[in-house]
């Protein structure tokens, strides 16, 4: 017997889905952010983990607030806001 699921449904697993989508997302953006600056951080004399927590955080930052707005217009998030908020920092998201 096959069951068909309830909107409730389909809407919660694009949910969980998208949340997934944006947790591992920021993730990469830390990790892409923080990595791209190690070289820069000691030429100037900066310790190199420092410079990797700040870069990484504040693209993380960029990001999350970019999704906080795009939420705030209408309480949900798309797939166009999402990658929206991503192409920043990732050209391929746009």
């Amino acid at each position: 017997m096959v069951k068909n699921k309830t909107e409730e449904e389909v809407i919660g697993s694009t949910a969980v889905t998208n949340i997934w989508n944006i947790f591992f997302r920021i993730v990469a953006v830390f990790a892409a952010s923080g990595l791209s600056i190690i070289g820069a951080g000691s030429l100037v004399g900066i310790d190199t983990l420092t410079a990797v927590i700040m870069a990484g955080t504040l693209g993380v930052a960029t990001v999350v607030e970019k999704l906080a707005r795009a939420f705030l217009d209408d309480g949900k998030l798309s797939a166009s806001e999402i990658n929206a908020a991503f192409a920043p920092v990732d050209k391929k998201a746009g």
